[in-house]
């Protein structure tokens, strides 16, 4: 896998995401959602050029309103992927709240929605190292666009969607280090 501080060409920031998509969020079942975009290619995959969190907001304004623009059957989700800008996690987690700002200043709360993955994800209360973090750490820095009404459909196909978050902790600490480790030797 990639990571931060990354200058790698576009075309393999978005392999090594899809990889993980595949190997990870998929292939261990993180998200339950994820697999009809995916095999679908209903998923939009944006690799950010930007060193400032004042450019990736822009760029985030602009897929926001992209995603919002195209129909979901086209492209129902999207990756904004930006390995030059917030490596840092507790600088990516301060941004947030901008990510926030912004889809309700495009009149787009309740339409779309920001979920968040990062190489150095850390859950409150948990230990940096912990592993636990894996089940949003991602391969770079990423602000997932989500629309909404995916999100309702996806609830309403899946009852026990309170327990994704519990049980995607505990794959990973059955699988622990070393399983997490072997997903990625290819």
């Amino acid at each position: 896998m990639g990571g931060p501080d990354s200058n790698e060409p576009a075309e393999r920031v978005i392999a090594s995401t899809r990889a993980w998509i595949e190997r990870a969020v998929i292939g261990l079942q993180l998200c339950p959602f994820a697999s009809g975009p995916f095999h679908g290619n209903r998923v939009r995959y944006r690799v950010s050029a930007q060193c400032t969190s004042t450019g990736l907001l822009e760029e985030l304004t602009e897929e926001l309103q992209s995603l919002h623009a195209v129909d979901p059957l086209e492209c129902e989700t999207s990756l904004l992927i930006h390995p030059q800008v917030l490596t840092d996690f507790r600088d990516y987690n301060d941004f947030l709240d901008e990510c926030d700002d912004a889809v309700q200043q495009l009149g787009l709360d309740g339409e779309l929605q920001v979920a968040t993955f990062h190489p150095a994800y850390q859950f409150a209360g948990t230990g940096e190292q912990d592993i636990e973090n894996y089940t949003n750490r991602s391969p770079y820095p990423m602000l997932h666009l989500l629309r909404e009404s995916s999100v309702t459909r996806a609830i309403a196909s899946f009852p026990q969607i309170d327990g994704i978050g519990a049980r995607n902790m505990d794959t990973l600490r059955r699988l622990g280090r070393e399983g997490w480790r072997q997903l990625w030797i290819a």
